[in-house]
C-alpha cells in the first residue's frame, strides 16, 4: 500500500471547502479503509493509486493530486474528506486516479487552465455515477444546485446572472465526452469564456470580499500546483504515471476486470499509453534528479563583493550512485547488458559503483565506473534474494553516494522507507510490486525492439 504522511505546517483559516462550508479540524480522518474497499472492487482506480503517496493537511480545502520533484502525490483535506459519505468518498478516489490515468496534471494540460480544470472535471465525472460525487462537482447536463436567499443577497446582480448563464450551460451539455471536446466547446462560447475568466478573477466566489457565491461548482477537488511544474519534472511525472497506468492496464486486462471503468474510457486510455516514454528516460531523470552541487574557488571568475581581492565561485554539478544488482537467477545476462549498456552511456558524466547481492552485498564485488569505462557483465553470487542488504549498505555508505539504484525482478519483501533517493530497476520480465512508489523511482525495462 502506499505510503502515507500528515502535513506539519497546518493552515486552520484554509479550512474551507466547497467554496461555502466551514468543516471542523478533524486530524484523524482514517483514509486506509476507503483504500482497502477501491482495491476489493475497483482494481484499475486502486492500482493508479496506490503507488501514491497520501499526504493529510488543512492546507488545501477539499483534494486533489500533483506530480512534483519525482513525487505523485494526493492531498486532501480530513475535515473535507470526513463530511463525505462512504459513496463520496469512493468516488473522490475514482476522480484523482483519473486526472492522473488522463494525463490532466502533464501531457494534456491545456490553457486556459481554469478552462481546462473544468473539462477536466467534465470528462472525468461523466463516467462516475453522481450518487458518488461530491457536492460541487461539475456533472454533464445536470445544472447547478438553485442559489438560496440568502446566498442571493451576498451577490451582486452580474453574478447572479452569470451563475444561472452558467449553470444552463452545463445543463445543455451531453455525458460522455473527451476533456478536448469539453475544452473546445467552453472555449467556443464567448459569453462562458468570459463568465469563467470572470469567476476565476474572484476566486471563484462571485462576490466581493471572498463573500459571494456559495453554491458555485468546480471546488470539488483542488486543481492548484499543476502548471509550476518545470519541463524536467512534467517529463518524468509523465513516464511515472504512464508506467503505473500501463502496469495497472495490463493487471485489469490479465484479470477480466476493470471495475466500473467505461470501455470507451478503457480505450481511451490504451491511446494514451500507445507513446510510451522509454525506460531509458525515466533512468536518466532519476541520474539527473540525483545530481547535487559543488561550489569551487577560481580566479577565472570574478569575486561579486570583493573583486580582484578574492577569488570568485565555480558551480559544477555531479552525482555518484551507487547499482545494487540481484544476483538471483531470473535476472537474465540479457537484463543486465542492457542495464550496464545505458550505465556505459551515463557514466560519461555520472560516477556509478556496482555491487553484486543477494541476502547480503558482496563488497568485494564492488566496481566503479567512470568516463565512460566498460565492465562486462558477471555474476559473483546465486543465493536468494533480500532488498534490505543493499538497503543497509547504501545507509552506511551515505557519505559516498547521493543515491542506489537495485536492479532486480522484484520478487522479495518490502524493506521500507529508504533515507536515500532510491529506484527500482525492474527486469523485463520482472515485477512492479505493490509497495514501490511514494518517493521511488520505479524504472520497468522493456526488451529492444526485434528481440523476439
Amino acid at each position: 500500500m502506499a505510503n502515507h504522511g500528515t502535513a506539519t505546517d497546518i493552515a486552520p483559516d484554509n479550512s474551507k471547502a466547497g467554496g461555502n462550508l466551514l468543516f471542523d479540524l478533524v486530524e484523524d480522518f482514517d483514509l486506509g479503509p476507503h483504500i482497502i474497499k477501491l482495491m476489493m472492487n475497483e482494481p484499475f482506480y486502486a492500482k493508479i493509486l496506490r503507488g501514491v503517496t497520501k499526504v493529510c493537511t488543512q492546507q488545501i480545502p477539499t483534494a486533489g493530486v500533483l506530480a512534483k520533484e519525482g513525487d505523485i502525490k494526493m492531498w486532501y483535506n480530513p475535515g473535507f474528506m470526513a463530511s463525505l459519505t462512504g459513496k463520496q468518498v469512493q468516488g473522490l478516489l475514482k476522480h484523482e486516479a483519473m486526472h492522473l490515468a488522463l494525463m490532466h496534471t502533464t501531457t494534456r494540460r491545456l490553457t486556459p487552465h481554469n478552462v481546462h480544470n473544468w473539462a477536466a472535471d467534465l470528462a472525468i465525472n461523466s463516467n462516475i455515477p453522481e450518487d458518488e460525487l461530491p457536492e460541487g462537482g461539475l456533472i454533464p447536463g445536470k445544472a447547478f444546485a438553485p442559489l438560496t436567499e440568502e446566498q442571493q443577497e451576498k451577490m451582486k446582480p452580474e453574478a447572479i446572472e452569470r451563475f444561472n448563464r452558467m449553470s444552463q450551460f452545463i445543463a445543455d451539455l451531453p455525458k460522455g465526452l473527451s476533456t478536448e471536446e469539453y475544452f473546445a466547446r467552453l472555449m467556443q462560447d464567448e459569453q462562458m469564456k468570459e463568465d469563467l475568466e470572470q469567476q476565476q478573477g474572484q476566486g471563484g466566489e462571485g462576490g466581493e470580499g471572498g463573500e459571494g457565491a456559495p453554491g458555485m461548482p468546480g471546488e470539488m477537488d483542488h486543481h492548484d500546483g499543476w502548471d509550476e511544474m518545470t519541463e524536467d519534472e512534467k517529463e518524468l511525472a509523465t513516464a511515472k504515471v504512464k508506467q503505473a497506468v500501463a502496469e495497472a492496464a495490463k493487471e485489469c486486462d490479465q484479470k477480466g476486470s476493470w471495475g466500473s471503468v467505461p470501455a470507451k474510457m478503457q480505450s481511451e486510455i490504451r491511446k494514451l499509453l500507445v507513446n510510451e516514454i522509454p525506460w531509458q528516460k525515466v533512468l536518466a531523470k532519476f541520474v539527473g534528479f540525483t545530481k547535487r552541487s559543488i561550489r569551487s574557488t577560481s580566479w577565472n571568475k570574478i569575486n561579486k563583493k570583493n573583486p580582484m581581492i578574492m577569488p570568485g565561485s565555480r558551480k559544477k554539478t555531479e552525482a555518484s550512485i551507487a547499482v545494487y544488482i540481484d544476483q538471483s537467477g531470473s535476472v537474465s545476462n540479457t537484463e543486465l547488458e542492457l542495464l550496464f549498456g545505458e550505465l556505459q552511456h551515463l557514466a560519461k558524466r555520472v560516477e556509478f559503483t556496482t555491487f553484486h547481492f543477494d541476502t547480503e552485498v558482496d563488497e568485494s564485488s564492488e566496481t566503479v565506473w567512470k568516463k565512460g569505462r566498460y565492465t562486462a557483465p558477471h555474476r559473483t553470487r546465486c543465493g536468494g534474494t533480500c532488498f534490505i542488504a543493499p538497503q543497509v549498505h547504501a545507509n552506511k555508505n551515505k557519505h559516498r553516494f547521493d543515491g542506489y539504484l537495485v536492479l532486480t525482478d522484484g520478487y522479495a519483501p518490502n524493506p521500507g522507507h529508504s533515507r536515500m533517493k532510491r529506484g527500482w530497476v525492474i527486469t523485463t520480465h520482472g515485477e512492479v510490486q505493490e509497495w514501490m512508489g511514494g518517493k521511488d523511482f520505479i524504472i520497468k525495462m522493456k526488451e529492444p525492439a526485434g528481440t523476439r
